[in-house]
């Protein structure tokens, strides 16, 4: 299957936005291998999945407005790395992306006045009803003005699942799963260019990550026996793992940063990819 084929089955279905695609970039492939890259090469890997070269600059230009990139420039070049306010998402999400998970302790219930609704889907707690909130016990901080009640686990564990709506996580990743299965093959035979590895990998971070950040990461006994979030987690640290090699031979060879061409692999990147084997 030729490259540009393979990345257009991926997209199919796929609602790319360009900021966020780019915000993808930069968290999996240029936060660890110094922060910063060249508009030239990012323009490059977002032609890889469609998003043309303005698009490219207008999502640059209002990421910097809202203080998401920050930009330097050398000579006639321009560089830009994620601000500091979005490489602290990044890094919250790359915790759940590469590192393994944290079993809960428990559950939280939490009386939040003063929470949002879209601020309580953020953090993934289920509301059990006015103002009170519920999630697995992670250890996670009390929002602000939250009054913070631990509890051990109920008689019937299976009943909290009402609290989350499932049913659109499963969806997710059953699309997820749909999209990115026929990969697998591929990938274990070494059928990918260097730059499809790299475009195939960024694009599975970036559909994986948009449903993971809403996933509450329930105890299993909570979860109904088809659960596909736990499939999904192999399929992503298996591709993940394949297309790394090649991705990282792209890398070398096409992305460059303010110092000159970003290396093939760092402490860090060897890091995330040790944590998911």
């Amino acid at each position: 299957m030729a490259d540009d084929q393979l990345i257009a089955g991926m997209l199919d279905g796929l609602a790319l936005r360009s900021a966020s695609f780019i915000v993808t970039v930069y968290g999996d492939v240029v936060v660890p291998r110094g922060g910063v890259l060249w508009t030239g090469t990012l323009i490059e890997i977002c032609k890889r999945v469609g998003i043309s070269e303005s698009l490219v600059r207008t999502a640059v230009s209002r990421l910097v407005a809202a203080r998401r990139l920050s930009g330097v420039r050398a000579g006639r070049r321009s560089y830009y790395r994620l601000d500091a306010s979005a490489q602290k998402e990044f890094d919250q999400a790359a915790a759940l992306l590469y590192a393994p998970d944290i079993p809960p302790r428990g559950w939280q219930i939490l009386h939040a006045p003063d929470l949002a609704e879209d601020e309580a889907r953020h953090l993934r707690m289920g509301r059990m009803g006015g103002q009170v909130f519920i999630r697995p016990d992670r250890g996670q901080p009390a929002p602000s003005g939250a009054v913070l009640f631990h509890a051990a686990d109920p008689g019937d564990p299976s009943s909290l699942a009402s609290y989350w709506d499932l049913s659109a996580l499963q969806a997710g990743y059953r699309n997820m799963l749909a999209r990115f299965e026929p990969l697998d093959r591929l990938a274990d035979r070494g059928a990918l260019s260097d730059a499809a590895a790299l475009a195939a990998r960024l694009l599975l971070v970036h559909d994986y990550r948009n449903v993971l950040l809403r996933d509450p990461r329930l105890p299993v006994e909570v979860l109904p026996a088809d659960w596909q979030g736990h499939v999904a987690r192999d399929l992503f640290r298996t591709l993940y793992t394949r297309l790394t090699p090649g991705a990282e031979r792209h890398i070398a060879a096409r992305f460059e940063g303010i110092d000159g061409a970003l290396p093939a692999s760092t402490p860090l990147s060897a890091a995330r990819l040790s944590s998911l084997n």
